[in-house]
C-alpha cells in the first residue's frame, strides 16, 4: 500500500481523529467522517453477548489474583473465557449498587489442564459437613500438589462480590484456606476427603485441584450458593436493557 505525508502523519491504513478517518485507497489519501448518527444496536442476542463478557470479565478479576493455571489456549484468559461461555448468564445494570456485582456460579471454571480432575461433592463424613472426592490418595504422585480454593461469595456496600483464594493441601491433619479450618481424611474405599464446618457455607464454593510442576487437572466450583439465581430470570434481563437503553430489533 502506498504511503503519503499528511500533517506530520504518516498515513498507512487508516487514522482517526477528531471526528474524521484518513486512509489510504489506490494511492490517493481519503478523508470520511468517523462517526455514524445510526443508533447502535441492541438486539436481545446482542445484549445478552456483553453481559456475558461482562460477566466473564468480572469472573476472571475475581480468579487472577490466584494465578491461574489454564493450558488448551493463546493464554489463560482466553482459555478461561471459552471455558465460561457454559455457564447460565447474569444480567445486572449500567448503574446502581448492582453494575460491579460479581457472582458465585456453580460450574465456574478455576483450571483446565491434562492431569486427571478430581470429582468433588459437598457431602458429609461422619457426621461433618465434607468435601468428598473420587481420588484415590494412593494416586497421588510423590512431587504432586494438591491446591484447595476458597470462593466466597460476599456483600460489600451492598453490591455482591466474589473474594477467592487458595492454599496447598497437605496430606494429612489439618489445612486452612481463607480462614477456614478443615481436616484432611482418607475415608474407608482410599478416597481423599476434607471435613469441617465451613463446607456447610451455602454462600462459599471449592474446587480441589491437581498440580505437578507445570500441569495441572482442569476443576470447576461445586457450591451450595444461589445468590446469582435472582440475576438470571427474565425480569433481570428485561431491568438490565433498559438502563442500557432497552432492546432494539
Amino acid at each position: 500500500m502506498a504511503k503519503e505525508k499528511m500533517t506530520g502523519l504518516l498515513v498507512n491504513g487508516s487514522v482517526r481523529t477528531a471526528g474524521v478517518t484518513f486512509y489510504t485507497k489506490k494511492g490517493k489519501t481519503i478523508m470520511r467522517a468517523a462517526t455514524s448518527n445510526q443508533p447502535r444496536r441492541n438486539s436481545r442476542n446482542q445484549f445478552v453477548a456483553r453481559q456475558r463478557m461482562k460477566q466473564t470479565t468480572a469472573l476472571w478479576n475475581a480468579l487472577k489474583g490466584t494465578e491461574p493455571m489454564f493450558s488448551g489456549g493463546k493464554s489463560a484468559y482466553g482459555r478461561f473465557c471459552t471455558l465460561a461461555s457454559t455457564l447460565p448468564v447474569v444480567f445486572t445494570p449500567r448503574q446502581g449498587e448492582y453494575a460491579t456485582a460479581t457472582l458465585l456460579i456453580p460450574g465456574m471454571p478455576v483450571s483446565d489442564g491434562t492431569l486427571p480432575s478430581v470429582k468433588q461433592n459437598l457431602d458429609r463424613v461422619d457426621g461433618t459437613s465434607a468435601l468428598t472426592t473420587d481420588l484415590k490418595v494412593t494416586a497421588l504422585g510423590r512431587n504432586e500438589e494438591l491446591r484447595i480454593y476458597c470462593l466466597r461469595q460476599t456483600e460489600e456496600n451492598g453490591t455482591p462480590q466474589l473474594r477467592v483464594s487458595y492454599a496447598s493441601v497437605p496430606r494429612r491433619g489439618e489445612g486452612s484456606v481463607g480462614g477456614n479450618t478443615y481436616q484432611v481424611l482418607t475415608q474407608a474405599d482410599g478416597t481423599l476427603a476434607l471435613a469441617g464446618t465451613c463446607f456447610a457455607d451455602d454462600n462459599t464454593g471449592w474446587a480441589l485441584m491437581r498440580v505437578d510442576g507445570d500441569r495441572c487437572s482442569s476443576q470447576t466450583v461445586v457450591t451450595r450458593c444461589r445468590r446469582y439465581e435472582a440475576f438470571t430470570t427474565e425480569e433481570a434481563m428485561k431491568r438490565s436493557a433498559e438502563s442500557y437503553g432497552g432492546l432494539t430489533d
